[in-house]
């Protein structure tokens, strides 16, 4: 019997491949990993579950951060589809759970699809171009993580393009409800293009390295691989003011341009009242 990981694509339940398509409906029972990424806004379980005319189980983040140990016995018995929005390794998650099947024995079967780290091309920079991608959490009253500024110090020292890849917050506990022992979940929050840019200039500020600034290039991407994606270039300072739309939203400091580059990026500059 088989575990198949299939990536879904950025769209909605028709990006699956064909090969993908084939496997859930196959497959015994499918299960939705549901809190590293988002399909498409407007696509919904029902969709999904209407056009493969399968029961879809969600996984969550306990159940798969905990093991899978249910999906994983059920592998062992029958094809099992566990599905990834975007593709497949595009999260550590999804490479732990490979290695937790290996050391059952359990066959595993990876079908790929695109995702943000190679879809990104669509705002024109070239991807052998970027540097080191940077993950941007949502900031707290008492924790401000920068150990991603580093990373941005190097690509921009190099001339790379930096990749930002915006905060999920789906099915979190708040710490006292985590300390309490409640499974009370706080509502769903991602990330903007506006907070990630505010996040950005308050560590330049604390840290004063000189690494960007206000008036340092960059792109806002909204809803990648979607009907009505959007894309916005500008400076930092430009792109604060702008209304990207639902989520998900992605982030590009932008390095060393060929002239190719910076024509694409100025036919999605922002409009100037």
């Amino acid at each position: 019997m088989v575990l198949y990981i299939i990536g879904l694509g950025l769209g909605d339940e028709k990006d699956v491949t064909i090969k993908g398509f084939e496997s859930i409906k196959k497959s015994s029972k499918v299960y939705l990993e549901a809190y590293t990424s988002l399909l498409g806004g407007s696509t919904s379980i029902e969709a999904l579950e209407k056009f493969y005319e399968k029961k879809i189980i969600i996984a969550d983040r306990e159940m798969v951060e905990s093991g899978c140990e249910e999906m994983l016995k059920e592998s062992t018995e029958n094809d099992v589809s566990f599905l990834v929005v975007g593709d497949p390794f595009g999260a550590t998650t999804h490479t732990d759970l490979v290695i937790r099947a290996k050391e059952l024995s359990i066959p595993v079967k990876v079908i790929h699809n695109a995702s943000i780290m190679n879809a990104i091309g669509c705002c024109g920079l070239q991807l052998y171009s970027y540097g080191q991608t940077i993950s941007m959490v949502f900031f707290t009253e008492t924790t401000k993580p920068d150990s991603w500024y580093d990373r941005v110090k190097i690509n921009r020292t190099n001339g790379m393009h930096t990749l930002c890849l915006l905060d999920i917050k789906v099915k979190e506990q708040s710490i006292e409800n985590m300390c309490r022992g409640r499974l009370i979940y706080e509502p769903p929050r991602f990330m903007t293009v506006n907070q990630c840019i505010e996040q950005l200039l308050e560590i330049e500020e604390l840290r004063n390295e000189k690494v960007y600034d206000q008036d340092t290039l960059c792109i806002g991407l909204s809803r990648v691989g979607q009907d009505d994606q959007q894309i916005v270039s500008g400076t930092m300072k430009e792109l604060l003011d702008v209304d990207f739309g639902a989520p998900l939203h992605s982030f590009i400091i932008c390095g060393d341009m060929h002239f190719i580059e910076r024509e694409y990026f100025e036919t999605f500059r922002v409009k100037k009242n």
